[in-house]
């Protein structure tokens, strides 16, 4: 009977012992599992107004995971849109929502995406740095110099004392975000401008130009002012209650209009289920506030970003 109850006894030690040893391997394996490097190519195209950002975050980011390569272009939002409507990227920069058009040709493609707010921009118009005659410029003389119909060609066709020079413009091309959202604030019709100025998708080559030019002015994001403050010019806008500068505190208090704008990322519900793209998206609205800041922009507050990460969590 006694030697019944010990070997009862020693089962019992022995089926403890076998569940903890297979605890601890599990345990084991887990930690193996999920501590393995992430690997693997995150693709994203899009908006240069974007760019400074995501290119922030990727760099960043892979301070941590050397083994995933992020390659992030400068297309244009409309140019990113197009390839991200065709399954052809991860993420889509943007400065201006994604159009009606631009949804329908994603779907048909059978490519669903989440958007992220992700900062505030106070699009800027600015000249050449030994510009002495420009103080801040109007609402309705931006529109009487972008209107496809304008008759400024010179610099005292704006005001009668300023120099009787040619005025050179430069400006973002069709396929920016920055091109629409200033078409539709300024003269009121998406796409409406003048065809005869400096097109680029790429704003350090308008920054280039004005940079170069005494009699040059144009507009782009924010921040690229922000990196060439020794060559450049910003120009306060007055849009009826007088001139403002865009700045973290005109920009949050709803001062700098109608160019305040936010900027946005889209991101494929598909490239989420990789690992890595989840880190990614993850890290960028971790550290979203510190790194908008840096380059430049206006972050939001950081209840916006905790929206987004929620919205993150809630994906498969």
């Amino acid at each position: 009977m006694k030697e019944g109850k010990n070997m009862q006894k020693k089962i019992a030690i022995m089926a403890v012992a076998i569940i903890a040893i297979l605890i601890v391997s599990i345990a084991y394996w887990y930690v193996g599992i999920t501590s393995q490097p992430l690997t693997g190519t995150i693709e994203i195209d899009g908006s240069s107004t974007v760019f400074p950002i995501t290119q922030a975050v990727a760099e960043e980011f892979q301070k941590s995971h050397s083994d995933v390569r992020v390659n992030v272009g400068i297309s244009g939002t409309g140019g990113g849109f197009k390839r991200f409507a065709a399954g052809e990227t991860d993420i889509s920069d943007a400065s201006r929502p994604i159009k009606d058009s631009e949804a329908q040709t994603a779907a048909d493609n059978g490519v669903e995406y989440i958007e992220f707010q992700v900062a505030i921009d106070g699009l800027s118009v600015v000249v050449n740095e030994d510009n002495t005659w420009v103080d801040y410029l109007t609402v309705e003389e931006l529109d009487m110099i972008w209107n496809p119909n304008s008759t400024v060609f010179r610099w005292n066709d704006i005001r009668e004392e300023w120099p009787d020079q040619p005025i050179h413009l430069y400006g973002p091309g069709t396929d920016s975000g920055t091109f629409d959202y200033f078409t539709e604030v300024i003269v009121g019709e998406v796409d409406a401008s003048r065809a005869d100025f400096t097109a680029s998708e790429d704003d350090n080559v308008l920054v280039q130009g004005i940079a170069g030019d005494q009699y040059a002015l144009g507009y782009f994001g924010y921040v690229y002012y922000v990196e060439n403050t020794d060559t450049l010019k910003i120009v306060p806008i007055d849009s009826g209650s007088g001139p403002v500068t865009p700045s973290d505190a005109t920009i949050n208090a709803g001062q700098y209009t109608p160019l305040s704008r936010p900027l946005f990322i889209y991101v494929s519900k598909v490239a989420l289920a990789r690992a890595e793209m989840k880190s990614f998206v993850r890290f960028y609205m971790e550290n979203a506030i510190q790194l908008v800041t840096e380059v430049g922009y206006t972050p939001y507050p950081s209840s916006v970003y905790q929206q987004n990460l929620a919205t993150l969590d809630q994906q498969p």
